[in-house]
Parts: C-alpha cells; structure tokens; sequence
C-alpha cells in the first residue's frame, strides 16, 4: 500500500464518551493560512484548496477533525471551511472544538472567556459549523487557577443538549479531578511528543488508567508550535526515518501514537500530500528497539 491509499482506520479505534474515532485525526489550525497560524501577516489559504484538504481527510477515513471559533485568517475561517467542505455531515463524524480564548475581528487576542462568555463562543461554533449541537467541547486554560466555574457553565449547556461531551485543554492532573467532580471529561488535549518532561508523560498515564482520550498537540511541530513542523531532529530521529523510507515527522507521529492505545492525533496541513503521509502514519510500527533509541529523546527539554 502506498500513502495515497493507507485510511486512517489502520491507527486504530478509540472512544470519546460514546463516539468511535479512528486514532488519526485531523486538526484545523493550519488550514486557514500558510505559514505560522495567527501571524498577524499570514496569507490565506485558497478556498477550493482547503476544501479540498478537509474532503480528502474524510475520504481516508479521517472521522475525528478538531477545530476551533479562533482558527482564522483574514479571508477564511476554519469552521466555516467545515461546514462548506462537510456539511451534511456523515453521520461517524466527530468535530471537536475548544472553546476559552478568542479573538477580536483583527485576529488580535482578547482575555480568555468568563463563564458567562462561555455560552456565546459555544453558540459561535454552533453557527459557524451548521450544528445544532457539538460533538466535543474542550474547555482550553492558560494557568493553573480553579476552572470549576467556567466547566460548570459548559455542563451546564451539556446538560441542555448544546454539548455532548466535554474536555480539556492545556491542564494539569488537578485541574482534570476538580472536573469531574462536576461532569465527565472524555479527552486532554496537551502538548505532548518526543522531547515532553517526565510529568507529562506520566499525566498521560493517569488518562489511560481512567480511560480517557489523551489528545496531543504540537507532536510533529514540537518547539516549532504555531510555526509548524520543527527541523531540530535528532539523529536517532534521522535514522529511524531512513530505516522506514519516510520523513522524519512522521516518525515523531508514529512515536506518539505508540504511546498507548488511547493516544490519538490531529495532525494538521493544508497540503494534499503531507495529509496522505499523516494518515499513513496509523500502519507504521516502531519496534522495540527504535522506541527504546528514542525514549532518552522523551527526558530532553521540550
């Protein structure tokens, strides 16, 4: 088989609640523009190529797309992209949005959601992707202050129907147990990939002991963030990579997902080919060996 025709079935099932995703996903956040994504200068992606992108994604099997109301450029907006290129949406679709920062009609950012904010960022991805209800809500935090209030709000629109299920983003272990103390959380969604501290690694195994989804960003671009996938490989990374015949932040991916079963990724592109190899990642397997040359890599600053 080649990249153009390996599914995102290969990675394998996990559950979010009751929902089943194929492990590899897709993420919107450089959809919107080329370059670094929020860059105040990014150029926007072309319309029918973004399009094209998502379609695709869903043709490889692609069925877990995360996103967000804050995914912008100046001429496109990655939920209404969503909805163009989806809508009606198949019915093992699962679209996962976040929801706590925004953005101004600049693209300048503005002070992250109260809990009476809350509602309306949720009504915005409602109206941008064409839903009547969300799939997923990620409740995304800078800090490490008490998120009881602004999750309680969004169980409570949970509790009206406006949301299935409920995660979260950019937390620590506390912030996991003071919310589900107030409803169920199905996904973290962190950075996490080679290179990631001790403790993160071990917040990832307090989720698959609870069985609950551990969603990396920033695998493939590591210290790149926003800028995209970083060049800084490493030489165990390099040669692993040649062993295969594929790239380098494929094998970052791969690694990833070998981290247990209930690790998923959304990797991100706007381009036709590198979405091909993102998804092919799901048949790629690492042996003993390769994960043991790179999980020194793991105990590196990030």
């Amino acid at each position: 088989m080649t990249s153009q025709t390996i599914t995102a079935a290969a990675s394998g099932t996990w559950k979010l609640g009751d929902l089943t995703v194929n492990r590899i996903g897709f993420g919107a956040m450089r959809l919107t523009q080329h370059g670094e994504a929020f860059a105040a200068d990014a150029v926007p992606r072309d319309r029918d190529q973004a399009i094209s992108v998502l379609r695709r994604a869903v043709e490889l099997g692609v069925n877990h797309i995360d996103t967000a109301a804050f995914y912008f450029s100046s001429l496109r907006c990655a939920n209404e992209l969503i909805n163009q290129a989806l809508a009606p949406y198949p019915d093992d679709l699962v679209i996962t949005t976040k929801v706590g920062p925004g953005r101004d009609p600049s693209g300048q950012w503005l002070p992250h959601a109260t809990p009476e904010q809350l509602r309306g960022q949720v009504e915005e991805n409602l109206r941008q992707l064409g839903r009547d209800h969300l799939d997923v809500v990620n409740l995304r935090i800078v800090g490490t202050d008490s998120i009881a209030e602004r999750f309680g709000a969004l169980a409570e629109l949970r509790e009206a129907g406006l949301i299935r299920h409920l995660g979260l983003s950019n937390i620590r272990p506390h912030h996991l147990a003071e919310a589900q103390t107030i409803a169920p959380v199905v996904c973290v969604q962190n950075m996490y990939g080679i290179g990631a501290s001790p403790e993160q690694k071990e917040f990832m195994g307090i989720c698959g002991g609870q069985r609950i989804a551990f969603v990396p960003f920033y695998s493939i671009a590591g210290t790149g963030r926003t800028a995209g996938a970083t060049t800084d490989h490493s030489p165990e990374v390099h040669a692993i990579a040649r062993a295969h015949g594929v790239s380098a932040a494929q094998i970052r991916l791969a690694w990833t997902l070998h981290q247990g079963p209930h690790v998923l990724a959304i990797p991100g592109t706007g381009d036709l080919d590198h979405l091909a190899q993102n998804v092919a990642v799901g048949s790629l397997r690492l042996s003993v060996e390769e994960l043991s040359a790179l999980d020194p890599l793991h105990h590196e600053t990030a």
